[in-house]
């Protein structure tokens, strides 16, 4: 339970962020990329029930004006405020209510991404789906993770869950999902009895395009119309060589 000073703090970081985003026009590009990668495939989204969970930053209903919001932290924007890890007894959420619940850089601050999603599967309606963004190692995005981003990263974990947690943007192992979901396939065992896994899909997004923007710390001066080709080409450098350099996976799970 977050003390109410950690609460503050994180609700001004996360006002903050916010802005910056809103204010780079290269990382909102990437973002509304992203979405559309994220949602590609699903019919008449616009007519769909989704649930973005943790949305303290996240642009997406910029793109997606349907989209229920929700975060730990309580912001007049958002639709919902509540703890996403007892999302399976928030009784505002009806059991079976949610075509999609999708989460972007979230699953890695959670204290467990397992119990979470097992427990979210209740809202879904059957055949709904998770749609969820982490960030991706490899060989180009492991040393900027490890060494330049300010999240850590911990690859010796003996169980699929964080150590220390503290307030929701403070605690966080960046490396926890990409763990969870390619290199220890028995902790993902531990989402089949709700979640057709072996059919689920993945799919890389971006490599060094991200980086090229800024994130949300910084603002590069890079022109709109070079950033966009540029990020058509690193794109289709991390689809085509994921291992050597996408930065990002998106997983797909569907409710069985």
């Amino acid at each position: 339970m977050m003390v109410q000073s950690e609460k503050t703090q994180d609700r001004a970081v996360t006002l903050r962020n916010r802005a910056r985003l809103g204010a780079n026009q290269n990382l909102l590009f990437w973002y509304r990329e992203l979405y559309r990668d994220q949602f590609e495939g699903i019919p008449d989204l616009v007519t769909l029930s989704v649930l973005e969970v943790g949305s303290g930053t996240s642009p997406l209903k910029q793109f997606l004006p349907n989209v229920v919001t929700s975060d730990v932290l309580d912001l007049d924007y958002l639709d919902l405020v509540f703890d996403c890890h007892e999302i399976d007894k928030f009784d505002a959420i009806r059991d079976e209510s949610f075509d999609v619940i999708t989460l972007t850089n979230v699953l890695h601050h959670l204290k467990s991404p397992i119990a979470f999603l097992n427990r979210a599967a209740n809202k879904l309606k059957p055949g709904g789906k998770i749609i969820a963004t982490e960030p991706f190692f490899s060989r180009v995005s492991t040393p900027i993770f490890k060494y330049l981003h300010y999240e850590p990263v911990d690859f010796e974990i003996s169980e699929p869950e964080l150590k220390d947690v503290r307030g929701p943007l403070a605690s966080a192992n960046i490396a926890l999902p990409w763990l969870i979901f390619f290199c220890r396939r028995d902790w993902a065992e531990n989402l089949s009895e709700n979640y057709d896994v072996a059919n689920g899909s993945v799919r890389f997004f971006s490599s060094m395009s991200y980086m090229a923007t800024g994130g949300i710390s910084h603002k590069l001066p890079v022109p709109a119309w070079l950033y966009r080709a540029f990020f058509a080409m690193d794109l289709l450098l991390s689809r085509c060589f994921p291992r050597l350099c996408a930065s990002f996976f998106t997983i797909v799970l569907p409710r069985r």
